[in-house]
């Protein structure tokens, strides 16, 4: 099957991308706005010019790039779990998906720098509005989820992107990272679905039970203190509320990418969970294929909501919205005050913030406390 519509670049075809780049007027604005100074616009357009392969661009242009961009924009972040993974082997890593951009960005750089070989990245086709943002993409081991076509399109597109997935797990040996779900959670309750594992079923030869265990599912949990973009999830659950049919467009997803990149998220947390073995997973009475995709949805939350690092500001969302004091042990008075003013000023970027758009943005930060009750025997 002939993958090059959706793959990642090869070495071989870096030094052309990567001209095609340069060349590029929408590429040179975006590294004026992301930089700033001419000095540095240069100096990173004269190591573009020179790399070679993929792992240059990675290790020489984006590592140091990103790590640029989180010194400004996070207070820190911790990486769990990492060391129950057997770094020999390729994973498939579903993890829940709170940033378009961050997510997978902090994932490979956690990886780099904890001596394990970076992951191929699932990317919308939706988020490809330039030729530069997909050279970029796919020059960093990006390969592409067609959206938005006609359903017997569609189901030949997810067809040749299971095929691609399995192939790349199982055949050349390298990781691949993809979202539970289609598009960012915008309520904080992440929840894997069921089309997803379908998807990665649709390449499968053997029994369900055989065909997961060889893709090596890892969940992962990602968790941000501060809620990326959580203003524009509110506003786009506003918009759906009061219009079914509503649509994000283009621009809204380049205003997602630029907040990504602009505003604060305070300390970040990656747990990865326990590799699944999925000849132990229970799945009870399920005996069809779309039954047995439930119970393995499932099984991928709990570890999901287990692993997710919950902040002060969790606490105190769940509080304000239930009108208790249930958690008030897990936050000081400092945390609550810095929760509100930061209520305050997410959401002004809507206008004057309403009850209903306070109750939105809550409920975004006290659903993975409500997740998490699910999963604990205890009080948290």
């Amino acid at each position: 099957m002939n993958f090059d519509d959706i793959r990642p670049y090869r070495d071989a075809e870096i030094k052309d991308v990567i001209q095609e780049l340069l060349a590029d007027d929408r590429f040179a604005k975006g590294l004026y706005s992301l930089l700033t100074e001419e000095e540095l616009v240069q100096h990173m357009r004269r190591n573009l010019s020179e790399v070679e392969n993929v792992y240059d661009i990675q290790s020489r242009i984006m590592h140091p790039l990103l790590r640029r961009l989180f010194s400004f924009n996070t207070d820190g972040e911790t990486c769990r779990g990492v060391d129950v993974l057997d770094k020999s082997k390729s994973h498939v890593f579903i993890s829940n998906h709170r940033d378009i951009i961050l997510d997978a960005a902090f994932l490979n750089v956690l990886m780099h720098e904890n001596g394990m070989s970076t992951t191929e990245i699932a990317i919308g086709g939706n988020l490809l509005i330039y030729d530069w943002i997909e050279y970029v993409v796919r020059c960093n081991r990006a390969f592409i989820v067609k959206r938005n076509l006609p359903i017997k399109e569609l189901l030949a597109a997810s067809r040749k992107l299971s095929h691609y997935i399995r192939e790349t797990v199982t055949q050349r040996d390298t990781s691949v990272w993809i979202a539970q779900r289609e598009g960012r959670t915008k309520d904080g309750n992440d929840q894997t679905q069921a089309a997803m594992l379908k998807m990665l079923n649709m390449s499968n030869k053997k029994d369900i039970e055989e065909g997961f265990q060889e893709l090596r599912l890892v969940p992962l949990s990602i968790s941000y203190e501060i809620e990326p973009c959580g203003w524009s999830k509110v506003k786009e659950l506003m918009g759906k509320k009061d219009n079914p049919k509503y649509v994000k467009t283009l621009e809204d997803d380049l205003r997602a990418m630029d907040a990504s990149l602009e505003d604060p998220v305070g300390r970040v947390d990656f747990n990865f969970g326990t590799p699944i073995d999925i000849d132990a997973v229970d799945f009870g009475d399920a005996k069809h294929t779309n039954a047995k995709l439930n119970v393995l949805a499932k099984h991928l939350d709990e570890q999901i909501y287990k692993n997710y690092k919950l902040w002060p500001n969790n606490y105190v969302a769940y509080d304000w919205l239930n009108n208790t004091n249930k958690y008030k042990g897990e936050y000081t008075t400092e945390d609550k005050k810095s929760f509100e003013e930061l209520t305050q000023q997410r959401l002004g970027k809507l206008g004057k913030p309403s009850e209903e758009t306070i109750q939105y943005w809550l409920r975004m930060y006290a659903n993975p406390v409500v997740n998490k009750e699910k999963v604990s025997n205890v009080l948290i």
